[in-house]
């Protein structure tokens, strides 16, 4: 039998959506037709979020908006001149750029798999296991009753469409700490550093068609002089030695793919149509390579050490998806160092039509540093030019000033919450580590009713002109008391102990002096 061979520019791995329809194709197919294809509509969205950035890298190279001498301009009316073509991409420019290397994209090729180490066969002395590469399964000592099909004793073949899925997910939101040991000119490890999106939520700009979309996720070059040739993606070249220092990320394709601090070699069966086992460990034992990703929010913390002062924005499951917000809407400046993330700072270039329609599909991982993955979460904003600064300063005003309330009555009901439990004579909460104590209950439960309810809440204002302090007061209130109903009856310190808790939330109601005021004129972009 021929070796077994899958060409991701070829086999129909990837599912996108048309109309009601979805449907499987190849990289190839995907983006000669990306103009009649809605989006991507891969079920695990880690992957999903890794594929935009894999798609941006080769939409860069197949439009030529990835040549970093071109004046920001030019390259500006570059891309507006593709964004107004109806017929999609050049399809000879994409032949031309899978044809240019074919074996670079099979998985299973067997000196060169797409982004994988053919070394790790005879560098690692044994394999991870495939569960430890699928999301959702267990695998290792993890517990195994919400899956239990899948147990390390029995693992079972995993279709090769879905192996690229969580192979994609693993290069960028992988885990740190114990892996597969490996071996490499006598150095040998099994510790792994975190994925370089581990932990964080990306805003991908969506457009009409996936065509819009892959081009909005285009940045201009604004760094410094960057030696012709010098950027590729993994799957263009070689693995890089482990130990040797990683190549620095130029833009925009190691940028965008070459960061990655995991190595894998997935394990095939016979036909090529199921994996059945793979090697998980690292591709270097150097830092993660410093680099803005464009699709996400940065931090910027002015007390913290220099080397932690920027950090992405961690996703966080237990947030309202609203309070993301003001990054999108606020454009950045001196002052807000941590606002929109890069791929928005162009918005102003775009043509009127294709801007007037820009979505973000949010997505967020709420990871463990480690191992554990909590929870994933999307969601698609409604068209957000007309609330952006430049647009309506006055309802971009309004949204941070929303936000900020919603998020000072959040903290105040965990704060009133936790106290008047403890002056209930409840037993504490548990302490965490470093002595903190974790929340109480009554905390925990409130803020779950309290989230959804300050997001309609929040809606309800953009039009309105009623204090944002005082309707998210009145809303952690009714949170607060619908979570404590039953012990007002059953406990005689309850009702003194939230009587003095709603006082202090609604003393919270009052607005600071120094709530945001519209801002008068609009913030200046290329």
């Amino acid at each position: 039998m021929p070796p077994p061979s899958f060409r991701i520019d070829l086999s129909p791995c990837i599912p996108v959506r048309c109309g009601k329809h979805i449907e499987y194709v190849g990289l190839r197919e995907l983006l000669t037709d990306a103009h009649r294809i809605d989006d991507l509509a891969l079920p695990l969205p880690p992957a999903r979020s890794g594929l935009y950035r894999v798609l941006a890298a080769i939409c860069a190279a197949v439009t030529e908006l990835d040549d970093p001498d071109q004046p920001i301009k030019e390259w500006l009316d570059h891309r507006a001149e593709l964004l107004r073509r109806e017929d999609g991409f050049d399809t000879d420019a994409v032949h031309a750029y899978f044809d240019a290397d074919p074996g670079a994209f099979d998985l299973f090729h067997p000196t060169r798999p797409w982004w994988q180490d053919a070394a790790l066969a005879v560098q690692c002395p044994k394999r991870s296991g495939i569960n430890s590469l699928i999301y959702g399964r267990a695998a290792g000592r993890n517990l195994v009753w919400f899956n239990p099909r899948h147990t390390d004793t029995d693992p079972q073949p995993v279709p090769t469409r879905e192996a690229l899925w969580s192979l994609l997910a693993y290069h960028y939101y992988g885990p740190s700490g114990r892996a597969t040991t490996r071996t490499v000119d006598g150095v040998t490890s099994g510790q792994l550093k975190a994925g370089p999106l581990r932990s964080t939520v990306s805003f991908h700009p969506r457009g009409r068609t996936l065509y819009e979309t892959l081009l909005l996720h285009q940045t201009p070059y604004r760094g410094d002089d960057q030696a012709p040739g010098s950027d590729a993606c993994p799957w263009q070249e070689p693995p890089a030695h482990p130990l040797r220092t990683p190549h620095a990320a130029t833009w925009p394709k190691r940028l965008l793919t070459g960061r990655s601090v995991h190595a894998a070699l997935l394990v095939p069966d016979a036909s090529g149509e199921h994996v059945t086992d793979a090697y998980l460990t690292w591709a270097t034992q150097h830092p993660l390579l410093e680099a803005t990703d464009p699709y996400l929010v940065y931090d910027i913390d002015p007390k913290a050490p220099a080397e932690r002062r920027r950090s992405p924005r961690r996703a966080n499951a237990d947030h309202a998806l609203f309070r993301a917000l003001p990054a999108l809407a606020l454009a950045g400046d001196e002052h807000r160092p941590g606002c929109r993330p890069e791929a928005f700072t162009t918005i102003n270039s775009l043509p009127k039509d294709t801007r007037a329609r820009l979505r973000v599909w949010v997505c967020g991982f709420d990871q463990e540093g480690q191992v554990n993955n909590r929870i994933w979460y999307t969601s698609l904003t409604p068209p957000i030019w007309p609330l952006a600064q430049e647009n309506d300063p006055v309802k971009a005003s309004r949204i941070v000033e929303c936000c900020a309330a919603a998020e000072t009555l959040g903290a105040a009901l965990r704060r009133q919450a936790d106290q008047a439990w403890k002056d209930t004579g409840l037993t504490p909460p548990p302490a965490k580590g470093g002595g903190k104590r974790d929340t109480s209950p009554w905390a925990g439960q409130a803020l779950a009713g309290y989230w959804p309810r300050a997001e309609q809440a929040f809606w309800e204002l953009l039009d309105d002109t009623r204090s944002a302090y005082g309707v998210f007061a009145a809303t952690a209130i009714t949170a607060l008391s619908e979570t404590t109903r039953d012990a007002l009856n059953r406990l005689p310190k309850a009702g003194p102990a939230l009587a003095r808790a709603v006082q202090s939330l609604r003393r919270a109601g009052t607005p600071p002096d120094d709530t945001l005021r519209p801002t008068k004129g609009p913030h200046a972009q290329p």
